[in-house]
């Protein structure tokens, strides 16, 4: 699946203008990235899991700027050459939710609540091994003394707009997400919201790959500037935290 994404993104690369821009971002900022590259000139995005998208760069894809939603992805890119280290910035942070249909009620995060609203069906997650929000449910369900009920019932999927979707379509009757997903669609909502103590901060990190590109420079220092920031603040992002060492 890596291998025919990958062959995608040389396509769209190949079929781009000259000076075209191209940016690799994690799922869940479709909204204010596409909002961002329709005011900029000659922007391509190919969206996907952050891990997905660190795997296609280590093998050569052909990207300008790299948009990641877990440090970890950026610093494997980082420390591998395939991305420039000093111009790793961070540039938003998100919130951790449970999801579920717009008329469902609150949910308690606790064993018992939980199983009930599940009623029988699937926990929609990222990848838990790969997908950042999937980590992070992870290790918030560990956190909180769900992982060992739940983990049999998960629905575990390739990126975080993916495990909304299930939810969405009625496949999975709940889901884990961030909070700037939800605003996707109107069919669902947030049934619960995760301590952020129970799991690491959600810090978005971008970078050039190819760092002699004035256009993909100037790209990064609009997402990173008021302009990005208001775009990402528009569709429910948090400013951008950095984690202590």
């Amino acid at each position: 699946m890596i291998y025919r994404t990958f062959l995608l993104a040389i396509f769209l690369w190949c079929g781009a203008a000259q000076a075209e821009v191209v940016v690799f971002a994690a799922a869940s900022l479709k909204e204010p990235v596409d909002a961002l590259a329709a005011r900029l000139e000659n922007v391509t995005v190919s969206y996907g899991g952050s891990g997905t998208l660190a795997r296609q760069i280590s093998l050569g894809a052909p990207a300008d700027v790299v948009l990641l939603a877990n440090p970890e992805w950026m610093t494997f890119l980082a420390e591998g050459g395939h991305v420039d280290a000093l111009t790793v910035v961070d540039f938003a942070s998100n919130r951790l939710v449970l999801v579920g249909p717009a008329a469902a009620a609150d949910v308690t995060l606790a064993p018992e609540t939980l199983l009930d609203a599940l009623g029988g069906g699937r926990l929609a997650v990222g990848l838990t091994s790969a997908v950042p929000a999937g980590i992070y449910a992870k290790a918030a369900l560990e956190t909180l003394g769900l992982w060992d009920t739940l983990s049999p019932h998960l629905a575990e999927v390739d990126n975080v707009r993916s495990a909304l979707a299930l939810v969405v379509r009625g496949q999975a009757p709940l889901g884990v997400v961030y909070q700037s997903d939800i605003r996707a669609s109107e069919q669902v909502r947030a049934l619960a919201v995760f301590p952020a103590t129970s799991h690491l901060p959600i810090r978005y990190q971008a970078a050039l790959v190819n760092a002699g590109s004035s256009d993909a420079a100037a790209f990064l220092t609009a997402l990173t500037a008021a302009e990005g920031q208001i775009l990402l603040a528009e569709a429910g992002f948090l400013p951008a935290v950095v984690a202590s060492e």
